[in-house]
């Protein structure tokens, strides 16, 4: 009976030996590396409200801004001021890049940082005025909407709400502007002000309608027209 109770104990303290070198816990997935989202790329040139007239051997424009952390790769965003046309040079793995561009024009420029996130960080906006032969004096840049943002809806303070806008030019002339306010499009000749020295400008407007405005910016030799904004107001 001894004997049988010892076999019986070794066969099973063999069985659960074999049980441990054969399974075990299962193996714990790899996580997935983390990734940052990229850092703000700093502008550097063309200098933000300047006049560039450097260009490249090619006749380019060249474009270059600091690296941002955790950023693999950039977009360069332009945007004629003009025509308000946007071109995007894309990928670009280095910190710099030469752009062929029209001469007399005032551009916008900024930079997108990218990485294999899916997110994507934008650095500030600089505007410049691409140097033509002959030209003396620049148009002022087209005026920039601070209020009401673009697309918002608005409510009314005594009926009125307020409009202001940002102006520069790189003559650092004295600027004055002429604002425009319709209900059709924006492109209706409505003046609302004229020839006013402040970038902002109180307006009656009705309740629960659309208006569409645009600013005209003179430095008194030359002048600028902006896009059309609009807004709603509430009901």
């Amino acid at each position: 009976m001894k004997a049988h109770f010892s076999f019986i104990f070794f066969f099973v303290l063999a069985l659960n030996a074999c049980t441990k070198d054969g399974g075990g816990e299962e193996p714990k997935p790899t996580p997935e590396p983390v990734v940052n989202d990229p850092g703000q790329a700093i502008l550097i040139a063309p200098a933000d409200n300047a006049t560039c007239e450097e260009v490249s051997a090619s006749g380019q424009v060249v474009f270059s801004w600091n690296s941002a952390s955790y950023a693999t790769t950039y977009d360069l965003k332009i945007t004629n001021l003009n025509t308000q046309g946007e071109s995007t040079q894309a990928n670009i793995s280095d910190t710099s890049k030469a752009v062929s561009l029209t001469e007399g024009t005032p551009y916008e420029w900024m930079v997108i940082s990218k990485n294999s996130s899916a997110n994507t960080t934008s650095s500030d906006a600089w505007r410049f005025y691409l140097a033509g032969d002959g030209i003396v004096n620049y148009a002022p840049f087209p005026a920039s909407p601070i209020s009401p943002v673009p697309g918002s809806t608005v409510t009314r303070s005594s009926g009125k709400i307020s409009l202001s806008w940002e102006g520069s030019d790189v003559d650092n002339s004295v600027l004055q502007y002429t604002v425009y306010l319709d209900t059709v499009d924006g492109l209706q000749d409505v003046i609302v002000s004229e020839n006013q020295s402040d970038s902002n400008l109180d307006v009656n407007v009705q309740a629960g309608t659309i208006y569409y405005w645009r600013v005209k910016t003179s430095d008194g030799q030359n002048s600028s027209l902006s896009s059309v904004f609009s807004f709603k107001t509430n009901g």
